[in-house]
């Protein structure tokens, strides 16, 4: 039997170790920028677990980490240089196994001691969920750091989450890049050991260029210091606030209201500070005849291929210029801003050939061509796909009493500019460019938006289409690719979704509950699946089941309780745009004093009809003997006319608030009277009357749900 190894409290020694400050760096080629974050947050997380786990952390020990495009750190204060002698159980065979029938230790039960260093008869034994066991009880001395600390540093390494790992040299060991160094220093001591096949010291590298030779940490608290006079700032936090104040202050000078912060600026940052070692922001510009350009592609071009901030006046108006973040500083940058517009000017001068060229063709002319691209090797190419989508596109604009014409035309060209130059360099624009060339050919101006804005929403909180049109061929697309996908057998499992089926049924039940439009779930479903061949399989059912797993989320996700949210799902609601108010009219009835007991009473109903094994309804009067019985049929009786009213007047919090005149009869009937009663002919009038109160109460919701 393996045995196991359970800590107890540590022995008081002779002296307390006060602990020091402990310094882990790894020195490395140039990391990924964008895993860069994530890998610093999970070197000091493991870590500092990986000492807690070993025992060299005081309780008041924090990590604090650090990271470079060179480098990944972490500082942890508060390590003991000495584990603390301790005593440790080791778990052993249970005792019902432990001895043969002449009462002998079993081998089981003597390789186990052996393994102890004791004898048998020094075994205690302890009682379990399984039995009783042996257990040694022993006594470990404490090892010094230098024996754990490498293998820990080693251990939280192959666990970090490296998009690639990659040898180097001569080495076997494997690493995200090669690696140049390590530091292991505990106060002012290094630590020796051996870390993918370095040896431990104190010495490090400062910036590439501004920086010469090896800089030598005397001690831990003295470790940012070091950097920064080789020109690094160690801390992520700390270089990315210097590249946001630099930003800020460039921005500032170049006049009242200019903002850098526009579109992805902020992920821009986040890149940068993962990029420079010592951050120095400067400012460059370019000819203001590139602002004939839309926006969009200057700024996608500036953000995403160079790393450039592009900047916006007061009045959101692009302006000829733009900041950048340097790694060198220079007395003179000139050259260096030189050499960034050199760069720039020339990717402007691809986006102006790439929008010149484009709008020599227009749209129209490019959709037959759609026939060429293929959308899904079993759904067919994007051509089939565009007139698919047009067709729903049109219906769901007739449902919304929309402009039908347009937006058939819009559907018609919503995937034009994907055969634009512009779009095949930037594929983040399709959609925008689109509006811009269907607005070139003369299209009007609902076409226009509508041809971006059935991308929208792209991500979650983006905005909705303005337009009916617009949302109408917006639902028509993402339901295109819902039906067709599950109607292949392409649905999303576990976290794989390459299809963004799941982003697409949000964007589906955001834009008819946020827009409140009149459309029923099942009947959209049909409508999709009513346009693809009959080769295509109608899953309708597990469509939906999908869409309302993702209903649920973005319910919880505004701040609905579960319980509320299953009791306002239960029922399948399909027309969605309802259900908010459903919800709110659940919360309203959970605010009230009779809300607990009749959701109590409606889940023993429930549960009382189940066991039944068949549909009760429509009691009769005459046959109701109790007055507890009776006089719940009156109470119903009365009830039953002011809740259907507020239901069709979808007024859904009357109508839950006339329940509350039921619990004190319904409270009464339990009390009093035996359901299941010998007299068929009773019992299923009985079961009939509890039939009939279970379609009252949950005509809006399903308040058995609620029941705690």
């Amino acid at each position: 039997m393996a045995s196991a190894k359970k800590k107890t409290p540590v022995k008081k020694t002779a002296k307390a170790d006060k602990g020091e400050s402990l310094l882990v760096e790894i020195l490395t080629e140039e990391l990924p920028p964008k895993a860069l974050y994530r890998l610093m947050e999970a070197f000091s997380h493991g870590l500092f677990e990986g000492l807690r786990e070993k025992g060299f952390l005081l309780p008041e020990a924090e990590p604090k980490p650090y990271a470079t495009p060179r480098r990944l750190a972490v500082v942890v204060s508060s390590v003991i240089g000495k584990q603390a002698d301790r005593l440790i159980e080791r778990k052993g065979p249970a005792v019902a196994s432990a001895f043969d029938v002449a009462g002998k230790p079993t081998p089981a039960l003597l390789g186990f001691a052996k393994s102890c260093g004791v004898d048998v008869s020094k075994l205690d034994r302890q009682s379990g969920e399984k039995g009783e066991y042996f257990v040694a009880r022993l006594d470990q001395k404490g090892e010094p750091l230098a024996s754990h600390l490498p293998s820990v540093v080693e251990a939280v390494l192959k666990k970090l989450p490296m998009p690639k790992v990659m040898r180097w040299g001569a080495h076997d060991v494997q690493f995200v890049r090669p690696v140049h160094g390590v530091v292991l220093l505990h106060g002012s001591k290094v630590v020796p050991g051996t870390v993918l096949g370095l040896k431990s010291g104190n010495k490090t590298r400062g910036h590439r260029f501004l920086s010469k030779g090896p800089l030598t940490i005397a001690h831990v608290r003295e470790y940012e210091k070091t950097l920064r006079a080789g020109r690094v700032l160690a801390s992520f936090e700390a270089r990315r606030e210097v590249i946001a104040m630099g930003l800020d202050a460039a921005a500032h000078k170049l006049g009242k209201g200019v903002r850098w912060d526009l579109g992805k600026s902020a992920e821009l940052a986040e890149e940068v500070t993962s990029i420079v070692e010592w951050p120095v922001v400067l400012t460059g510009g370019f000819d203001k005849s590139f602002l004939d350009v839309p926006k969009e592609c200057l700024i996608i071009s500036m953000q995403q291929h160079q790393k450039y901030f592009p900047l916006v006046d007061g009045n959101d108006r692009l302006l000829p210029q733009f900041l950048f973040v340097s790694n060198q500083q220079a007395p003179n940058p000139k050259q260096i801003i030189a050499g960034n517009e050199r760069v720039l000017r020339a990717r402007l001068s691809d986006a102006r050939f790439f929008y010149d060229q484009d709008r020599k063709t227009k749209l129209e002319t490019r959709v037959s061509r759609l026939a060429n691209v293929v959308y899904h090797n079993k759904l067919g190419s994007q051509l089939e796909r565009v007139e698919r989508v047009q067709k729903m596109a049109g219906e769901i604009a007739r449902r919304l009493q929309a402009d039908v014409a347009a937006t058939e035309r819009a559907a018609c060209l919503a995937k034009a500019d994907l055969l634009t130059d512009m779009v095949g360099e930037f594929p983040e624009l399709q959609g925008v460019m689109g509006r811009y060339y269907a607005h070139h050919d003369g299209e009007s101006a609902i076409v226009s938006a509508a041809v971006e804005q059935h991308y929208w929403p792209r991500f979650a909180g983006d905005v909705l289409p303005a337009s009916n049109e617009a949302a109408a061929v917006a639902l028509a697309d993402r339901l295109y690719s819902l039906a067709g996908m599950f109607g292949i057998g392409q649905q999303p499992t576990g976290d794989k979704d390459p299809f963004g089926l799941r982003r697409a049924a949000l964007g589906l039940i955001r834009i008819v509950i946020e827009k409140d439009m009149p459309l029923k779930l099942n009947e959209l479903i049909n409508l999709a699946y009513s346009v693809f061949p009959g080769s295509i399989g109608q899953a309708h059912t597990a469509l939906e089941s999908f869409i309302f797993d993702r209903l649920a989320g973005y319910l919880r996700e505004g701040g609905a309780e579960t319980q509320e949210v299953d009791a306002v799902l239960s029922w399948r609601p399909v027309t969605l745009a309802e259900v908010p108010k459903v919800l709110k009219a659940v919360q309203v009835f959970q605010a009230m004093p009779e809300a607990a007991a009749l959701a109590a009473a409606n889940k023993r109903i429930v549960n009382i009809l189940r066991k039944a094994g068949q549909e009760f309804a429509n009691a009769d009067a005459g046959k109701l003997v109790e007055p507890a019985e009776r006089t719940l049929f009156e109470a119903l009786q009365k009830v039953q006319p002011a809740v259907e009213s507020c239901f069709k007047a979808h007024d859904y919090t009357g109508a839950l608030q006339r329940l509350a005149a039921l619990k004190q009869p319904v409270d009464a009937f339990f009390d009093s009277v035996m359901v299941m009663a010998e007299d068929s002919a009773v019992r299923d009038n009985r079961l009939a009357l509890l039939g009939d109160l279970k379609a009252l109460m949950n005509r809006v919701a399903d308040i058995s749900k609620l029941a705690v």
